[in-house]
């Protein structure tokens, strides 16, 4: 088979390797479309590999090609989509429900090979099917809709409320619709891009406010008004300290953005949690019991159903899975706003 090969940093190649099986207990799937995560840029460019060879790709969809023996809950030609991550469900987190915390996990795309490739082999209990109507490149934005509404529970979130979403990539735009379809009284999304902010209105939002300083009085109103949600998509120095003046006395920041830099809050920047008495809290990855979780079986039916869209502005555009390096090319140099597909044909 073909697949992107990690041999080295900045050293993707598409070539031929030899083809995974399916054994006892895992599935082999065709991969027909397969999201570039914020997380892979650094693989590729910033030595964060754990190892080389690696095949990256955690967000993908595709069909069910073979299956080992004691399979029961997919079959051959099943359209599937699959959770990446792979507990040791023996841990005290685990044995709790809190598969996102094990400490002895591995992780599809990063610890072991992903689905930048024509096929990929995964345990059968992280595969979900999925109903044929929906697109393979819909469904390959499944892992990012359950990270979002992972971040919503981690908050114990509830309807009639005021939420403020900074940070528009995927994550942060389907925070936005789950804010939305969840009852939300009033959403205000915050992002530097322009494209963001328009994605996130056709989504939901009430309001969209830039971090160009364009509009510092709004931020400015929005800081006074308070927000009881604060979800925070970015990890960047400015949306997290912003975070801080946005969330009401006694509500909550989420931060959903890893930063890729340290960072600092003045005093009183952090004399605001006093404050306010808030709760900051942070959310990793998207799983609860039984695994993976009702944000990937709550994500799918909605998107089943059309409540969750596949919308212009989630997703930047697509390439052919054997232009991965140009695609990585395209996202370092910041043209790229919104995700990147990668897409097999079959």
């Amino acid at each position: 088979m073909k697949a992107a090969v990690l041999c080295g940093n900045e050293d993707l190649i598409y070539r031929d390797i030899e083809t995974p099986q399916a054994t006892a207990g895992t599935v082999q799937i065709r991969v027909a479309a397969c999201g570039i995560c914020g997380s892979d840029v650094p693989r590729v460019f910033d030595h964060a590999a754990h190892n080389y060879p690696l095949i990256l790709g955690h967000e993908f969809s595709g069909i069910v090609s073979a299956v080992g023996e004691g399979v029961e809950n997919v079959t051959v030609g099943d359209h599937v989509v699959a959770a990446p991550l792979i507990p040791c469900m023996d841990c005290p987190d685990c044995r709790k429900g809190n598969y996102s915390l094990c400490k002895h996990y591995s992780f599809i795309g990063s610890r072991q090979n992903g689905a930048m490739a024509d096929y990929i082999v995964v345990p059968a209990a992280n595969v979900l099917r999925i109903p044929e109507h929906l697109s393979m490149e819909q469904a390959a934005t499944i892992e990012p809709s359950t990270v979002a509404l992972h971040a919503l529970r981690i908050c114990g979130y509830t309807a009639g409320k005021r939420v403020a979403v900074l940070g528009c990539g995927i994550i942060g735009l389907y925070a936005v619709q789950w804010a939305h379809l969840l009852g939300a009284e009033h959403i205000t999304a915050i992002s530097r891009g322009r494209r963001g902010l328009d994605a996130a209105l056709t989504m939901g939002a009430d309001d969209a406010i830039t971090t160009d300083g364009t509009m510092a009085d709004a931020l400015e109103d929005a800081a006074k008004a308070g927000y009881d949600y604060v979800f925070e998509c970015s990890g960047s120095e400015t949306t997290m300290q912003l975070s801080l003046r946005l969330v009401a006395n006694k509500g909550t920041v989420c931060f959903i953005g890893t930063p890729k830099k340290p960072l600092c809050f003045t005093v009183p920047q952090f004399e605001q949690i006093n404050r306010k008495e808030c709760i900051v809290t942070g959310s990793w990855m998207s799983y609860s019991a039984p695994f993976p979780g009702s944000e990937w079986t709550d994500t799918i039916a909605y998107m089943a159903d059309g409540r969750l869209q596949y919308l212009p502005g989630l997703v930047h555009g697509t390439y052919p899975m054997a232009q991965a390096m140009d695609a990585f090319n395209e996202i370092r140099s910041g043209s790229a706003k919104g995700r990147v597909l990668l897409l097999n044909n079959i």
